[in-house]
């Protein structure tokens, strides 16, 4: 199945995949910063830029920020309380307009991941080319609705979902006439042991659901990503900094401009390479064969009027000759004149 994911990209299974940048919060609330990051996607090679839409408000109730909660495992480097970093890290509807304007200028796609409608609402009047769902809201079936009905394409990700949780967001999606849906096989663990990672969901999603299947990374490094190139996957969501020591979420497991420029130069390699199911020896291997095939040489002076057998022959390169397989056909002919030691045998030297 394809999908017109933009104006100029059309996505499915097995083909050149389009590569989202995701800085979601790496801009650690810097609008200067979130540029330096644009600019470095674009010159990566991503084709496009995706934040984060929340607000304090949206996103975690008072309740949660009433637990004074606090992140302070080791591999991440945070500050303050919950409620203190959502608010320093979150985008205004000025900010968006801002960005979205700068991603214009550009000419790279501007994303972003909508956590309440208001914020689906800010982005379609953004006129986002497509909506993107994050992993925690897949059973947030009111904002797949609330999407579903201005008919853009969804891009679904499906980190910590079941087969029937998935199917019941894909059914609460077509049940408002929209069937633009991308999945995007992800596992919710920043990063995840590599155990863990099943691409092998790729395929199988795309065979159960029908849609095209991507894969949205919370690997360190390049390889996972690539590799799901292999296996079909028509987007490859990465999340991107420009300094993995930064404070803040995200860094520590996003690619830098380095692993960003080889994914996207190694994903398109990756596609190109895969070609299809039907075996095809390209003109520049018929043309080697020619030189590297070996063809019927005599292995000795042969006289005219010797009766040939299978000692009479070598098989020696170019290919331009009677080829090995078909010696066979030589034996017990009749030598109608004196052949050379190593010289190539032609049909026209028996009877």
């Amino acid at each position: 199945m394809k999908i017109q994911l933009t104006s100029n990209k059309v996505v499915y299974n097995y083909c050149e995949p389009y590569i989202i940048a995701e800085i979601g919060a790496n801009h650690n609330g810097d609008i200067e910063l979130a540029k330096k990051m644009i600019d470095s996607a674009i010159e990566s090679g991503a084709d496009a830029v995706k934040f984060q839409s929340w607000t304090p408000e949206s996103l975690i109730s008072k309740e949660e920020y009433d637990k004074n909660q606090t992140y302070n495992d080791s591999k991440k480097k945070h500050f303050g309380s919950l409620k203190d970093m959502v608010e320093a890290y979150y985008l205004t509807k000025e900010q968006h307009y801002e960005l979205a304007e700068y991603c214009k200028s550009r000419k790279v796609d501007f994303l972003s991941t909508p956590f309440s409608k208001e914020e689906v609402d800010l982005l379609e009047n953004l006129n986002v080319p497509f909506f993107k769902i994050a992993s925690m809201d897949l059973n947030n079936l009111e904002l797949l609705k609330h999407v579903a009905v201005l008919g853009k394409p969804i891009v679904l990700s499906t980190g910590m979902a079941t087969i029937s949780e998935i199917e019941k967001a894909i059914e609460t999606i077509e049940s408002k006439g929209n069937r633009n849906i991308i999945l995007l096989h992800c596992i919710s663990i920043y990063p995840p042991e590599y155990e863990d990672i099943h691409l092998r969901n790729i395929p199988m999603l795309e065979k159960t659901f029908g849609y095209p299947v991507g894969f949205s990374d919370h690997t360190i490094g390049t390889s996972i990503p690539l590799a799901s190139v292999a296996l079909g996957s028509c987007i490859i969501e990465k999340h991107f900094t420009t300094d993995k020591n930064l404070p803040g979420w995200d860094h520590e497991i996003s690619a830098d401009p380095k692993e960003m420029t080889e994914i996207c130069s190694q994903s398109k390699n990756i596609s190109r390479s895969m070609g299809n199911f039907r075996r095809i020896v390209s003109k520049a291997e018929q043309e080697k064969k020619l030189k590297f095939r070996r063809s019927v040489v005599a292995s000795k002076p042969i006289r005219e009027g010797h009766k040939v057998t299978l000692e009479d022959f070598l098989f020696k390169r170019p290919g331009t000759g009677i080829p090995p397989e078909e010696v066979y056909a030589l034996i017990g002919k009749t030598a109608i004149r004196d052949i050379q030691l190593d010289k190539m045998i032609s049909w026209e030297d028996f009877r």
